[in-house]
């Protein structure tokens, strides 16, 4: 699961080797060849990406041909770093875990990440609620490419991305807090999405269609090309039945979706330069997600992404700018098509962002300096103040700004890597002044194999414009409300060797001005409340491994050339919150104590490969059935599994999911759907 990110660039060339401290900063980014080397410097050095392939060496000790080490893009840091010398563990799914993973969303796939926890009320990515180590769905970053596209409205429709699967070439995820990396809303950590860029001078094209249970059918296609121009288009439209019905018989889990993606990219000597744009756009029975005491609830939204983003290669400083412009529609049906009977909320949020991040090499390591606009605004049927001129849907808005300065410095040393720096962030709302919230992470290379992680890092969440002004329903909302903070430390070790890599963390977080729907019991007539009123603290190990099988399955199969590995982690958490006696509490403390994974990726033959997860989750915490009774969350186990067919041009595949047909709820009311079963192919073009 941890695996190093490859990208090209113009290759430095050495010619002589000095014994300086500071030299690895000369080729950070960018692709190293070794020209002439002494055959004493090679039988003492080494270089983890460089493999075992042996060097062949002439009389003259000198290497009878080049050596290309590949770069490895990290994003744990605002200036780019080396795999081996991040400061900062960061968990990768690669190209080969998505496209392996017997999925249908990326919500899905983020549920063998053993530290996010993915609340899931429907499926085929309708609604999914996406915390890490214990936070919510309000308190992560998500980003696209790294631009943030977090919704200022609420955090449930956060994943509601513009790109299918296939146009994913990885996920990062980043565990605590991130305001000195991603600025704002990185209060618990943040995942980036990262989209495939074809290298290949030709044109290729892509189709995929799938089905399977309770009326699932879903078809995508791509086509892409790449030269110094590239482009890549795709497309997919998603629809289901759904899962369950309403006392009235009814279905009430359907689903019917579409995305549109786009992104270009120019690159040369000079400069590279990448451009986005994406639609999502879904429909979907809500049953109970919001009130379990109406069952034809329905959702719609749409969602318009739009970037620009570019890179300086040349000179002392390197510049990378970027733009966008997100749209969100969302319109909610308390009782599906019946307006008359209870209006339906309607609101649009418009967000702009300008970013720029700057980085240099210089005697005492690397430095990285920036700066971030970005602007919320909101038109709704409820949240926000009057509007002077109302229209459509449309009585109320609100706007805000943030911005934000980050600085910070990176000391690289043979078996050390050092890196501190901080975000200073001021907000329009309330008035807010600049707070600046600083980081420190250390890693500690202490043998070939072992490695040490150590951080310090702080963070903040603004509140939602819901947060903020939803007040309907018996509840009051505070716009005055604080942004929330936390502070975290973590310390873990790591180790590595050919076939097998293991991580143990431990960490601790402390979170302020939480906010929180309270209820004052003393008042006969109060009203649940939103409030900055409650301090969470969270203590939490994870443990995982990853073992490479390869080796045995190769012997096994002989010519088998398809990867063989074993994963296991663990995640533990304990929660915490200062309660007052006279205040009841909206949110109790809903977290996965327990969390196990396992995936074992296994070929049968050279064509046919076995792909099986397993899954356990015990959250903590209760809820209200429809009856009225108090229940515990109950634990449960998942397995999923995939069974694929591989040729050149084709891949045929069939996918389980729940198959032992367990019956379980992530959220309160709202059922999972119990064993679903597709089957799928996809047909590679060549134009």
């Amino acid at each position: 699961m941890y695996k190093p990110v490859f990208q090209k660039h113009d290759p430095l060339v050495f010619r002589q080797f000095q014994r300086k401290s500071y030299s690895l900063f000369a080729c950070l980014g960018r692709e190293v060849v070794i020209s002439v080397l002494s055959i004493a410097t090679l039988s003492s050095a080494r270089a983890k990406d460089m493999g075992n392939e042996t060097i062949g060496v002439d009389s003259t000790n000198q290497v009878s041909r080049e050596v290309k080490l590949s770069d490895v893009d990290v994003t744990g840091s605002r200036a780019p770093l080396a795999l081996g010398q991040a400061a900062r563990m960061v968990t990768v799914l690669s190209r080969e875990d998505v496209q392996a993973a017997p999925v249908q969303s990326i919500n899905d796939l983020l549920k063998m990440a053993v530290g996010v926890d993915v609340r899931q009320r429907g499926p085929i990515g309708a609604q999914t609620d996406i915390g890490i180590r214990g936070g919510t769905q309000e308190q992560i970053a998500i980003l696209l490419n790294g631009i943030n596209i977090c919704d200022p409205q609420t955090g449930h429709n956060v994943l509601d991305l513009p790109v299918d699967l296939n146009d994913i070439e990885r996920i990062e995820v980043l565990e605590g807090p991130a305001g000195r990396i991603y600025g704002t809303s990185s209060l618990v950590g943040a995942i980036n999405i990262v989209t495939t860029h074809d290298e290949r001078r030709s044109w290729e094209g892509q189709a995929r269609l799938e089905g399977g249970s309770f009326g699932y059918l879903s078809a995508g296609a791509g086509i892409s090309h790449a030269s110094v121009l590239s482009s890549r288009l795709s497309t997919n439209y998603t629809r289901s039945d759904g899962y369950s019905r309403s006392k009235s018989g009814r279905l009430n889990s359907d689903y019917d979706g579409a995305k549109l993606f786009y992104q270009g990219g120019y690159e040369d000597s000079i400069a590279n330069v990448f451009w986005y744009a994406g639609l999502s756009t879904k429909g979907f029975g809500s049953n109970t997600f919001y009130s379990a005491k109406y069952d034809e609830q329905f959702e719609q939204t749409t969602k318009l992404f739009t970037a620009l983003k570019g890179e300086t290669r040349r000179g002392f400083v390197r510049f990378q700018p970027a733009i966008y412009f997100n749209r969100s529609y969302d319109r909610f049906e308390l009782i599906r098509g019946m307006e008359d009977v209870v209006p339906f909320n309607h609101h649009r949020t418009d967000v702009f962002g300008l970013n720029l991040n700057s980085y240099f090499d210089w005697l005492l390591g690397r430095t990285a300096i920036g700066a971030e606009f970005r602007n919320e605004d909101i038109v709704s049927g409820n949240l926000g103040e009057p509007l002077d001129k109302p229209h459509d849907h449309y009585k109320y808005g609100l706007n805000r700004s943030n911005l934000n300065f980050h600085v910070e410095h990176n000391v690289l040393l043979k078996r050390l890597t050092f890196s501190a720096g901080f975000v200073a962030v001021k907000n329009t709302w309330n008035q807010m002044p600049f707070t600046i919230y600083p980081g420190i992470d250390a890693s500690l290379l202490i043998t070939g194999h072992w490695k040490l992680y150590a951080s310090y890092n702080s963070s903040l969440r603004m509140p939602s414009f819901t947060e903020l002004y939803y007040s309907v329903g018996g509840h009051k909302a505070d716009k005055y409300l604080k942004p929330e903070e936390m502070e975290a430390v973590e310390a873990g070790i790591k180790y590595f060797s050919r076939n097998l890599t293991a991580t143990a963390s431990l960490f601790r977080h402390h979170s302020s001005n939480m906010i929180d729907w309270v209820m004052d019991t003393t008042d006969p007539e109060a009203v649940w409340k939103s409030m900055n009123h409650t301090k969470v603290n969270t203590l939490g190990f994870e443990l995982s491994a990853k073992l490479d099988l390869s080796p045995v399955t190769r012997q096994l199969l002989l010519s088998a050339s398809q990867p063989s590995s074993l994963t296991v982690a663990y995640c533990y958490l304990s929660q915490d919150k200062d309660e007052q006696p006279h205040l009841q509490s909206q949110y109790s403390l809903e977290y996965l104590r327990h969390k196990l994974t396992a995936s074992l990726n296994l070929p049968v033959t050279n064509h046919i490969a076995l792909l099986l997860n397993y899954r356990f989750q015990d959250r903590m915490g209760s809820y209200t059935d429809t009856e009225g009774t108090i229940c515990d969350y109950a634990p449960y186990s998942i397995v999923d599994a995939r069974l694929s067919w591989t040729a050149d041009s084709y891949t045929f595949y069939l996918e389980g999911n729940n198959l032992t047909g367990r019956h379980y709820v992530d959220y309160g009311n709202v059922p999972q759907p119990g064993t679903w079963l597709m089957a799928g192919i996809k047909v590679k073009l060549g134009v």
